[in-house]
C-alpha cells in the first residue's frame, strides 16, 4: 500500500472530472473504488469532501488515500480503426492546427456510440491524431443523421476554452435545411420550450422532444427554454423551402422539433415530421416524394468561433452531403445563392 499523497492539479488537467483525473493518475483503481473512496471522504479536494463528478481547478490539492501497489492488468489496446475508415474520417477534415480540428461529419455517422462500438466520430478520432499522443476530444455533438461542421479539440486546454465559448453562446452556428412548405414570415424566431418524452423501448428508443409554449415552461417539469432564428432563403412554390437556422440555445433535436412545431418539418425527418407525404399542418409531410431523397435534409453549414489559442475569429464552412446536393440541384439552387451568415441583417 502507498502512503497518503497530496497531488496538485496541473494546468492541463483543469476542468476535468475528479474520477476521470483519478483514473488517469492511478489506472489500477476501478471506478467503483473511486466512487466508494469519495463517499467515505477518503478522497478530498482542498480538504473538502467531493463527488466523482466534481470538476477540478488548476492548483487544487487532491488528497489521495493509501492505494494498493498492485497494478491492474494492462488495458487492452484501443480498437484499431480500419484503413478505409481512417481514410474516410481524414478526408472529412476541413480545418486543422495544433489546437483544433474541424470536420464535415457525414450524415449517418454517429458522433458517439454505445459500449463496444467504434464506428462513430469519437472512435474514428483515433485516426485524427496526426502525430499527437492523444486523440482529439469532442466539444459538441451533431445528431447521427445531421451532417456538417463538427469541432474537436486537440488538447485539454483547447477543449476547455471551446466548451466555455459554446456555453456562453460566443460561437455562431448556421444550419441549412430543406423544409416542407414555406415558413412565414420569411425571417422569424421560434421560442417554444422543449421537454423530453420517454421512448417506448427498454433502452428509451424512440424518445423525442415535445414543444411547450413559453408560458407553460414553469409548470412543466423538465422543460427547458429554447430559441431558434430562421430565415427562408428560397422556395419551390408553396411546396418546400431552403431555410437557414441559427440555434441560440443548444437543446436536443431543437431545430427538428421547432420546425415541425410551426408546421414545416425538415424533409426526411420521420421522428418529428411523420413518415407520410401529406402533413395536417400548414406545410407538407416529412417526404416530398419523387426523386427527393428520404434522408434527413439538415446540415451544419457554418461555424464561427474564437480560436482557443490565438483568439482570432475562425470561420469553417462545410459542403452539403450528396443527398442534399442532389435535392438542391433538382430545385436549381446553388450554394453561392445564400449569404454566409443570413442573420447579420437581423
Amino acid at each position: 500500500m502507498s502512503r497518503v499523497q497530496m497531488v496538485t492539479v496541473a494546468v492541463d488537467d483543469a476542468d476535468q472530472r475528479l474520477d476521470r483525473w483519478f483514473k488517469r493518475q492511478f489506472p489500477q483503481i476501478s471506478q467503483g473504488r473511486i466512487d466508494k473512496m469519495c463517499r467515505k471522504g477518503e478522497i478530498r479536494v482542498d480538504g473538502g469532501r467531493v463527488k466523482g463528478a466534481t470538476r477540478l481547478e488548476a492548483g487544487q490539492q487532491v488528497r489521495v488515500p493509501p492505494l494498493p501497489d498492485t497494478q491492474a492488468p494492462a488495458p487492452s489496446a484501443r480498437p484499431k480503426v480500419s484503413a478505409a475508415d481512417a481514410r474516410l474520417i481524414q478526408s472529412c477534415v476541413l480545418y486543422r492546427d495544433d489546437h483544433v480540428i474541424a470536420i464535415n461529419k457525414p450524415a449517418g455517422l454517429p458522433t458517439q456510440g454505445g459500449s463496444g462500438q467504434t464506428r462513430h466520430v469519437d472512435g474514428l478520432a483515433e485516426a485524427l491524431k496526426f502525430g499527437f499522443e492523444e486523440k482529439p476530444r469532442l466539444v459538441h455533438r451533431l445528431d447521427k443523421d445531421t451532417s456538417g461542421v463538427l469541432l474537436l479539440a486537440r488538447t485539454r486546454l483547447a477543449a476547455k476554452a471551446l466548451t466555455a465559448s459554446m456555453r456562453h453562446k460566443e460561437t455562431r452556428k448556421i444550419y441549412w435545411a430543406l423544409v416542407a412548405g414555406v415558413p412565414t414570415p420569411y425571417l422569424g424566431e421560434i421560442r417554444y420550450a422543449l421537454v423530453k418524452a420517454a421512448g417506448r423501448g427498454s433502452g428509451g428508443e424512440g424518445e423525442k422532444m415535445i414543444a411547450i409554449p413559453p408560458r407553460e415552461v414553469d409548470e412543466t417539469p423538465g422543460a427547458k427554454r429554447a430559441h431558434t432564428l430562421y430565415a427562408t432563403l428560397f422556395r419551390v412554390g408553396s411546396r418546400a423551402a431552403w431555410v437557414a437556422m441559427e440555434p441560440i440555445t443548444g437543446r436536443t433535436h431543437q431545430l427538428r422539433a421547432h420546425m415541425a412545431e410551426i408546421g414545416h418539418p425538415i424533409i426526411g425527418d420521420g421522428k418529428y415530421g411523420g413518415s407520410g407525404q401529406e402533413n395536417l399542418g400548414d406545410g407538407w409531410g416529412a417526404q416530398l416524394g419523387g426523386i427527393i431523397s428520404k434522408k434527413l435534409h439538415l446540415h451544419a453549414r457554418m461555424m464561427r468561433f474564437e480560436h482557443p489559442d490565438t483568439r482570432k475569429e475562425i470561420t469553417v464552412t462545410a459542403e452539403l452531403p450528396d443527398h442534399m446536393s442532389q435535392s438542391w440541384e433538382t430545385f436549381g439552387w446553388t450554394d453561392d445563392l445564400a449569404a454566409e451568415d443570413p442573420f447579420e441583417v437581423l
